[in-house]
């Protein structure tokens, strides 16, 4: 399973059922587990682990030395899931001291042709980014989360479970689950609603959503913090707005995915 072109350096741990095709290289410090399929051409390197069922395409470049100027060489970890599915010139980066020490991508992911994942970066589970999307250092992208083609996210951004970020985007600030974020400069414009649909969400459900986001994001008779304070005290029994309370009131460094005020001149 093992093409005599590729080069597997001493100390790699390649399980018996992974395939590695031609010229790939694998270094010392990687493990590559049950069910793994190298396609061709593919450079991992680091401490990098690849968990079961994943395919890597060609060209991708996993595990090595991330491109921050403050890396000084520490031990630090790529780890990715289970049956991801990996596309050609796919760049995934180790952790970094100053922030955790790990890059960590979950199961069941699609990263398209060119996708960029930075050091200390955070993807979870069912996420899909789609051609040359961009994730700066840091950044933080929960389950069912889509990011739109050439889109690019600043660092330490969060991206919440089950939104959707427009192809093209910039996003700067945070992105609340169920969010629909698009533009140049990424705005708020609504909720994920094509995206709850195909994922059977009950009809109430959505309906509780849709009416929470018009008072966070909608109403304007109030501060801010009063408003999620509203929501929270009038929807605490729906889990899914919980959940966006409790993504607007977490520590962040980056302020939150606003809708965009129109000029109307």
């Amino acid at each position: 399973m093992i093409h005599p072109t590729a080069v597997i350096y001493d100390g790699a741990k390649v399980a018996s059922s992974a395939e590695i095709g031609p010229y790939c290289v694998i270094g010392s410090n990687v493990e590559i587990k049950d069910g793994v399929i190298l396609k061709s051409h593919v450079c991992v390197d680091g401490y990098t682990v690849i968990d079961e069922g994943t395919t890597v395409f060609p060209f991708a470049s996993l595990g090595l030395v991330p491109q921050d100027l403050k890396y000084s060489g520490e031990k630090s970890t790529v780890y990715i899931g289970k049956n991801n599915t990996i596309r050609e010139y796919v760049t995934i980066h180790p952790g970094t001291e100053q922030g955790g020490m790990k890059t960590e991508i979950g199961d069941n992911c699609l990263l398209m042709i060119g996708v960029h994942v930075a050091h200390d970066c955070k993807i979870g589970n069912n996420v899909i980014m789609a051609n040359n999307v961009t994730l700066a250092g840091h950044v933080n992208v929960a389950d069912f989360a889509i990011i739109g083609g050439m889109s690019a996210v600043h660092q330490f951004v969060r991206i919440g479970a089950h939104s959707i970020i427009g192809g093209g985007s910039i996003v700067v600030e945070d992105v609340i689950p169920f969010g629909n974020v698009v533009g140049e400069r990424a705005g708020l414009a609504g909720l994920n609603i094509v995206g709850m649909k195909r994922r059977n969400f009950d009809r109430e459900t959505i309906k509780q959503l849709q009416i929470a986001f018009k008072r966070l994001f909608v109403d304007n008779d109030n501060t801010f913090e009063s408003r999620v304070n509203d929501v929270e005290e009038n929807f605490g029994n729906n889990e899914k707005v919980k959940e966006i309370v409790q993504f607007l009131k977490a520590d962040s460094s980056r302020s939150i995915c606003m809708p965009k005020i129109r000029d109307e001149s």
